[in-house]
């Protein structure tokens, strides 16, 4: 199941990871995070072990949504040892993110 990610808990669970890290910045209300929620829910699991896979809720955690210029949502961000190497915005199939994750592995 994909993490919890939140203000508090990015720097640990996102910027220090040794592993490959992707983020769905999203939120309740959002529509289109609400048929990407699943897609990254699959990812997760594939993933499991290999990279870390979470979820923010914007709404809740602005911090680092503002700080990595997430404006529109839902937003996927990935990072490899702490640095943003990938932005993908909006809705795509589970292959796109897959091949994100991919590549830094």
């Amino acid at each position: 199941m994909a993490l919890e990610i939140n203000d508090a808990n990015f720097d640990e669970l996102v910027l220090k990871s040794t592993k490959p890290v992707m983020v769905d910045f999203w939120a309740e209300w959002c529509g289109p995070c609400r048929m990407l929620g699943p897609i990254i829910e699959e990812v997760s699991k594939d993933y499991e072990g290999k990279a870390v896979v979470g979820k923010l809720d914007v709404d809740a955690n602005q911090e680092f949504a503002a700080k990595f210029g997430v404006r529109n949502i839902p937003t996927v961000l990935t990072f490899n040892k702490g640095e943003l190497v990938n932005r993908q915005v909006g809705v795509s199939p589970k292959n796109v993110y897959a091949e994100s994750l991919d590549a830094l592995l």
